[in-house]
């Protein structure tokens, strides 16, 4: 039978929801029982991580996933993902509060990225500021000899994130989604990870040349295969 999957989700709505279609979509399924059994725990109300990383203010969201891992644990989740690049940063303390396996998705988009990389190792990295900021991706992929490499323009981005969240998945969003990949392959950066959950509601709008990777996508593999137990 295959493992039941716990997802903590609602960080935002539409990332998870677009999470579940795309696990659905990447199982050859000829009938419902063989697809991944998943447990979702949809909670809008985990506190903000913009506010928490880039404003210094609000609660910490730490406590909140936990006590969502644990919940999705007792209800009988075998592994448990998250499809929100972000919130990793409070991955140890999810870890810590379970005794099944955390997916890891900085973890595996870094495995995914070195395949990728070119010769000069570098990774474009759009994503909300707050990941640059707690260095998510940076170490991991430093110890990957990979170098990781941010658009100029935040506050672009940020605005982007913050109107996708609003509902407003439309032109201004794109356009300032393929400005930030224009931008890096400009400077030489044609491999780019699109590490932002929102961003992957209009992951198409990335620039002409630039050789984009979804860390959503990276994570739907990583649950197919542990679910159905597939050597990943």
């Amino acid at each position: 039978m295959p493992r039941r999957v716990g997802i903590l989700g609602g960080m935002g709505p539409q990332a998870t929801v677009l999470l579940m279609s795309r696990i659905i979509a990447a199982v050859p399924a000829a009938d419902d029982r063989d697809h991944v059994p998943l447990i979702v725990d949809q909670n809008p109300q985990v506190p903000s991580r913009i506010a928490r990383l880039i404003e210094g203010t609000g609660e910490d969201p730490a406590p909140v996933l936990a006590a969502m891992a644990r919940r999705l644990e007792a209800a009988g989740a075998e592994a448990l993902a998250m499809p929100c690049n972000t919130a990793h940063h409070f991955a140890p303390a999810i870890a810590a509060a379970v005794t099944i396996p955390l997916l890891d998705m900085v973890t595996l988009s870094v495995a995914h990225a070195a395949r990728l990389a070119g010769p000069d190792g570098r990774i474009g990295v759009l994503a909300s500021p707050a990941l640059r900021r707690i260095g998510l991706f940076d170490g991991r992929l430093a110890q990957a000899g990979l170098t990781a490499v941010y658009p100029d323009d935040e506050a672009a981005l940020l605005g982007a994130i913050r109107r996708i969240k609003a509902g407003d998945a439309d032109a201004e969003a794109r356009a300032a989604l393929q400005r930030a990949s224009a931008q890096l392959v400009a400077a030489g950066v044609a491999t780019q990870m699109i590490a932002c959950t929102e961003f992957s509601l209009i992951a198409d709008s990335t620039a002409e040349g630039a050789r984009a990777f979804d860390t959503l996508d990276v994570l739907v593999g990583a649950i197919v295969d542990v679910s159905l137990a597939r050597d990943a």
